[in-house]
């Protein structure tokens, strides 16, 4: 089976993880620090926090804004759980708006679901190619709203010659193998913003600081520290740490790799415009190719359970990305109801992504072009 998606460690990686494993730290030592120095020298970014995981990332950006019950924020039903999930474990409700032609938060629906309550706009960069950033950050100064960017596919992408991550209030990204760097697991938030910085390394580690500047009372030693929040631990060990920044090396190796798999999927599969709409592309942005999602046609969208199954019984690991967040039964069972968002139902409907990642061989892209060709002349 071909996977949609597959992580690549090379020798340089392997030396770097091993070299922590003999050294005097696993975790809460330096090579958490120099993996969030690689991500800001690499974003812009002034400021970077990692976390065990995008979700604990995602978590800890919400709750540094302030994020309570009786609070809402407006995202995507077009994405993983975890987007709408972060605000549930703070109280505070999803609202969820349309999207535009490209699979991401559209402006326009966002801004008709503005409310007193709400709080925050979070956004995603759906399969690596980002949002209008501009639009969003003019929506949220005018509404005095916080703009977090769920930027876990896209790490390496840009938008109008910048870098993600140095652009929104809070830019989150992932390192799961499937992402564009991996840790194993992982996650980091970037800010421009010191207080935010702050507080994202104190909630990180149970809401802990020894920081003199921050503390309550005069410390008696250098024992003393405070819990001035509840946090969590959420840290990254040192060994997924040095797997990171050997891997961000290697990033616009990476980025590269998966644009030019983009290129030739988006000229072999061209003469299938009958059958599917292949993934949008825009000048003002450069995606980072996280993933390849093809749409299948009116007249073969009502198939797509077929179609799907039967590529997957030729090898071919196609994937669905996503199942709209309020069709999930725990959110349905908090009063969410189907018919919310038809654009984003319709695309969830229609999609299939195929493979993509950096060490996907000719000769395997090949396989996946020939295959989808003959099941989709088949299906018609």
């Amino acid at each position: 089976m071909i996977p949609y998606g597959h992580q690549s460690i090379n020798a340089a990686d392997l030396k770097a993880v091993r070299k922590v494993l003999l050294s005097e730290w696993l975790t809460q030592g330096p090579e958490v620090s120099n993996f969030e120095k690689a991500l800001t020298d690499y974003t812009g970014a002034r400021y970077a926090v990692v976390f065990a995981n995008g979700t604990a990332a995602l978590h800890a950006a919400y709750y540094v804004t302030g994020l309570k019950p009786g609070d809402e924020f407006i995202t995507t039903p077009l994405t993983f759980a975890a987007t709408a999930n972060a605000g549930l474990y703070l109280g505070a409700k999803p609202v969820f708006a349309d999207i535009n032609h490209q699979g991401n938060l559209d402006p326009v629906a966002v801004a008709q679901k503005i409310t007193a309550k709400t709080k925050m706009i979070a956004v995603v960069d759906y399969a690596g190619l980002p949002v209008d950033l501009r639009a969003f950050k003019t929506l949220a100064k005018k509404h005095n709203l916080i703009l977090i960017e769920d930027a876990c596919h896209a790490l390496g992408a840009e938008y109008q010659g910048k870098k993600i991550g140095s652009i929104s209030d809070m830019s989150i990204f992932s390192f799961h193998p499937v992402k564009s760097i991996t840790t194993g697991e992982g996650g980091a938030v970037l800010t421009n913003n010191k207080k935010y910085y702050d507080q994202l390394i104190m909630f990180r580690t149970h809401g802990l600081t020894k920081d003199p500047t921050c503390l309550t009372k005069k410390s008696p030693g250098d024992w003393y520290h405070e819990m001035q929040m509840l946090g969590f631990n959420y840290r990254l060990t040192d060994l997924q740490a040095a797997l990171g920044t050997s891997q961000m090396r290697r990033l616009d190796r990476f980025i590269a790799a998966r644009e030019k798999i983009a290129a030739r999927y988006d000229k072999e599969l061209s003469g299938l415009a009958d059958h599917i709409i292949l993934p949008p592309r825009s000048t003002q942005k450069r995606s980072s190719w996280h993933l390849y999602c093809i749409r299948l046609t009116t007249a073969l969208a009502n198939k797509r359970s077929t179609i799907f199954q039967e590529l997957r019984a030729a090898g071919i690991g196609v994937q669905v990305h996503y199942i709209p967040v309020y069709f999930h039964p725990y959110y349905q069972g908090l009063g969410y109801a189907k018919g919310l968002c038809p654009k984003a139902e319709s695309w969830y409907e229609s999609a299939i992504s195929l493979p993509i990642f950096p060490e996907l061989t000719k000769h395997q892209q090949d396989i996946v072009i020939t295959t989808v060709r003959k099941i989709l002349d088949q299906a018609v």
